[in-house]
């Protein structure tokens, strides 16, 4: 495989160099476009950015395997979270690669992108007979899968996805995910001067308070998580606060419990609202919907077989982020998200490690040949 890592870092070092913050892809699509089609790999953009708000729309393309049996979609995205622009990759010893340390790396999901296109490389160069593969690479993930939302998945005919998106060990797969529910709690007070009339004002922060200090917060059950992340109000020391804004969300391994416990939350503001004399605006989301896979589905028993084939060992689990995957799921396709060598990500300490890629690369090659090989 010596080639193979040779290539792979260069891929990888040429994409870490291209600047894709979220919704801003455009360079990103254009470069992967030209790669694929280097390949004879032609990949379409959708009309998704006059929904999503990016540069560029997502990218689909279909390489034909020979092998009977549905696609198999692959799928990555394309934007990185912020500090993103101006990244280089820094190689060290044994393959690891780093930043400069004043950026992210980019390896989520620049890693995912160079292990699928190292995978379709080695299968056409070796004229090996495979799964008709779907390649979707989308805009926008790091904003609750806004690209994938809005991709028509009505053209996918795959009915197993395998998602290059995890952080964690080479082999490890995440078979379930949660459902991210956000939501801003605005409390309308009255204002009033805090020396001379304090008593004619209705403080919206101590309304808030009132509620932030009796609802539970962290790690709930071993389904569900909730946080308060956000707090902003006052329009100075010496005024009764008319106004302040409270952010936060709900995730859990199961919507309707996520659902319930946000019911919670929305009912503790309330409360705290009527008791402290404010009104509540309250407004909340489905940013993304849970999904389970199930252990005994294709989509985990081929990657079972894949990963042992690589030498590797398999290793399924759950996660509390999401992913594209949470989307196809709602669409009928099954899938799992890979851990894809992405560490310390969203921190200018991300790194990953080249062999990793490669031995990610060769799970995608024995599930795309599946047991004839």
């Amino acid at each position: 495989m010596k080639a193979m890592y040779a290539d792979a870092g260069k891929i990888f070092a040429e994409l870490v160099e291209i600047d894709s913050p979220s919704l801003k892809e455009k360079k990103m699509a254009g470069h992967i476009r030209e790669m694929f089609l280097g390949l004879g790999v032609e990949l379409t953009e959708d009309d998704s950015a006059k929904v999503t708000g990016s540069d560029a729309g997502n990218l689909y393309g279909c390489v034909k395997g020979g092998k009977e049996g549905k696609p198999i979609l692959l799928s990555a995205h394309m934007d990185t979270v912020m500090p993103a622009c101006g990244k280089k990759a820094v190689f060290g010893e044994n393959g690891e690669v780093r930043s400069d340390g004043t950026t992210v790396l980019g390896a989520d999901d620049l890693a995912g992108v160079t292990a699928i296109y190292e995978a379709v490389k080695y299968l056409k160069e070796n004229h090996i007979a495979h799964y008709d593969i779907e390649l979707l690479f989308t805009t926008g993930e790091e904003i609750y899968g806004r690209g994938a939302k809005a991709f028509d998945c009505g053209r996918l005919r795959a009915d197993r996805a395998y998602v290059l998106d995890l952080s964690g060990r080479i082999g490890d797969a995440a078979y379930a995910a949660p459902s991210i529910l956000s939501f801003t709690a605005c409390m309308e007070g009255k204002a009033a001067h805090a020396g001379f009339c304090p008593e004619e004002g209705a403080n919206a922060i101590a309304a808030a308070s009132r509620a932030i200090a009796v609802l539970r917060q962290g790690r709930i059950d071993e389904d569900t998580t909730a946080n308060i992340g956000m707090i902003s109000g006052g329009k100075g020391i010496n005024i009764v606060s008319p106004e302040c804004v409270v952010r936060g969300e709900v995730r859990s391994l199961k919507h309707e419990k996520a659902v319930e416990f946000l019911g919670e939350y929305r009912e503790t503001f309330e409360n705290a609202a009527e008791e402290s004399g404010v009104r509540l605006r309250w407004e909340e989301s489905v940013d993304i919907r849970a999904y389970e896979t199930g252990l005994d589905s294709r989509a985990v028993t081929e990657y079972r077989k894949a990963a042992e084939k690589a030498g590797i060992e398999p290793m399924l689990v759950k996660t509390f982020g999401g992913s594209d995957e949470n989307v196809y799921f709602q669409h009928g396709i099954e899938g799992i998200v890979m851990a894809t060598s992405m560490n310390c990500v969203h921190s200018c300490e991300e790194y990953t490690n080249i062999h990793e890629i490669v031995s990610v690369t060769e799970i995608l090659i024995h599930l795309l040949c599946g047991e004839e090989e």
